[in-house]
């Protein structure tokens, strides 16, 4: 895959600043470098140390991501929501695990997303899972197609510039209209989740109410950071689980049998086209039964 840019007055002057500018980290062009890639400018080979002019052209050739044969390839459906060269965007369904682990090596959505790829008859076969989510939610994630697409995601994600949003089904009523759970998380030494611990890293989870029914609530999510099963955990931590959720103690008689919980949008400026890119996912049937 080859990306090009043309220098202007503002940029770095020497080659290897200009690309971390670009995303290309130190540790990204020592990579390349050993396997592979070529840099160019004006279509002269250089290595890093090249002094650079306005109006340069800068041109990088990375080599193929080729598959892992670790990684099994299926042939189970995905709901692409968008595609282009550098991005995937899919709205899994609740059950399906995001990575293949020791429970589930030859199903997961990054055995199906490969099993995409190879359809299309894409060069780079690994994909790169940016916001992850639990087996049992459900919604948008997001998937850099190639190693410079994951650099820049990554980066979006360190400068919280890439914008997601939840919805949840709570149990009770009587929250806030508006509110803001700030609590820290730490992993449970006694069980397979999270818990609340004064000792573990800050968490913020910010909601607001979207509709209260006799015994639940409608919630909208945004994460202020990204600890494991924060929705959850934090939910739970003032008297709300979510409803299905058994690891957090939510009400398994309320007609969902998972938690209730769904990743609704993503939004973030596009590093590569500079658009600004907003993706929505509804409800699904499951949740939406809980809440009518």
């Amino acid at each position: 895959m080859k990306f090009s840019w043309i220098t202007k007055r503002d940029d770095p002057k020497t080659l290897k600043k200009f690309l971390n500018a670009q995303g290309i980290s130190h540790r990204m062009y020592r990579r390349l470098k050993t396997n592979g890639g070529e840099f160019l400018v004006n279509n002269r080979e250089v290595d890093g140390t090249v002094s650079l002019h306005d109006g340069d052209r800068i041109e990088v050739i990375m080599p193929d991501e080729v598959s892992d044969p670790n990684v099994a390839v299926s042939d189970g459906p995905i709901v692409v929501v968008f595609e282009d060269a550098n991005w995937l965007v899919v709205d899994k369904q609740a059950g399906l695990t995001v990575v293949p682990g020791p429970a589930n090596r030859e199903d997961t959505l990054v055995n199906r997303i490969k099993g995409h790829l190879i359809t299309e008859r894409a060069t780079d076969l690994v994909p790169h899972i940016i916001t992850r989510l639990d087996r049992f939610t459900s919604g948008l994630v997001l998937v850099a197609k190639h190693q410079l697409a994951n650099s820049l995601a990554n980066e979006l994600l360190a400068a919280k510039t890439l914008h997601k949003r939840y919805q949840a089904v709570v149990s009770g009523t009587g929250l806030k209209a508006h509110g803001m759970i700030d609590k820290p998380i730490a992993k449970d030494p006694e069980g397979f989740g999270q818990l609340i611990d004064d000792q573990g890293k800050s968490a913020q989870t910010e909601y607001w109410v979207r509709g209260e029914f006799v015994d639940r609530t409608l919630v909208d999510v945004v994460l202020h950071t990204g600890r494991t099963h924060q929705i959850r955990v934090h939910f739970a931590s003032i008297g709300h689980p979510l409803l299905g959720d058994a690891l957090y103690h939510g009400p398994m008689d309320e007609g969902i049998s998972r938690q209730a919980l769904h990743a609704t949008e993503l939004q973030f400026v596009d590093p590569f086209s500079t658009k600004e890119f907003k993706f929505e996912s509804q409800l699904p049937a499951d949740i939406l039964q809980v809440v009518h």
